[in-house]
């Protein structure tokens, strides 16, 4: 192991000593020193956590989340300057943390979240006119070949939790009390203008949306989604922005 691989292993991990040579400007105690930095390093990167995943840190209460997150921190650093990146598998680990268990839908708020924070730092994308998508969907003769190219932004989660309820009750008065958790939701995860927003959908409108952000042009995009109103979720995307280009699939002869 490296010098350098060995530093960053110390530094994650409380079990290991102070890295060998290492040696203090002032003459103070090395060991002293790097403990007093590699806390100052995990605190950070707990802090970074409990800002990117508020909704999971209030459902397990600060205490528990610091400590799980510790665990965490032990095993992941990160590989980017930015943090925003750091954390993208707390979801995966939470599924697996045996104390966390008792609430098996944490790890699910927990990618809701996640894709929430990717939602927010995605790409920026000018989204097409009513007008001009109006003027693609008068024709319902070209309607089987269109495709559909959503915002970069745009994110979708299967879930078997209540996700998006559970999350949402945390931004308004409503309690977990009035929530059945178990009973399954599809959301769709998407940035308008600077706001990320976060809708709940029913299976035929989860199916479409995934269908046509696949790139399935229209008509195999329906035919492929169970029963749900076309109008509405066509309605929820344009009115949030979502729809950034509208084109023909090419056929090949």
């Amino acid at each position: 192991m490296s010098s350098q691989a060995a530093f960053t292993a110390a530094l994650l991990d409380i079990r290991q000593p102070c890295p060998e040579g290492l040696c203090s400007a002032n003459g103070a105690d090395p060991a002293s020193r790097f403990a007093v930095y590699r806390n100052n390093v995990q605190g950070s990167l707990i802090n970074a956590l409990a800002d990117a995943y508020p909704v999971v840190r209030q459902l397990v209460g600060d205490e528990f989340f610091r400590a799980m997150a510790a665990i965490h921190v032990q095993t992941s650093a990160p590989h980017s300057p930015l943090m925003s990146g750091y954390g993208a598998d707390l979801a995966d680990f939470i599924e697996g943390f045996e104390p966390a268990s008792s609430l098996p839908y944490l790890a699910d708020v927990a990618r809701l979240e996640r894709l929430r924070t990717v939602a927010y730092h995605a790409a920026d994308a000018h989204p097409l006119g009513h007008e001009q998508i109006a003027a693609a969907l008068a024709d319902p003769q070209s309607l089987d070949g269109l495709c559909i190219t959503l915002h970069p932004s745009t994110h979708l989660l299967d879930s078997a939790f209540a996700v998006v309820a559970i999350w949402a009750a945390h931004q308004t008065n409503v309690t977990l009390a009035e929530i059945d958790p178990n009973l399954g939701q599809c959301a769709l995860v998407l940035r308008n203008g600077l706001e990320v927003e976060v809708f709940a959908l029913d299976r035929g409108a989860f199916t479409f949306i995934r269908n046509v952000h696949n790139g399935q042009p229209l008509g195999q995009a329906l035919a492929c989604a169970p029963t749900f109103d076309i109008a509405q979720t066509l309605a929820l995307l344009i009115s949030h922005g979502a729809i950034t280009r509208l084109h023909h699939d090419k056929v090949l002869p």
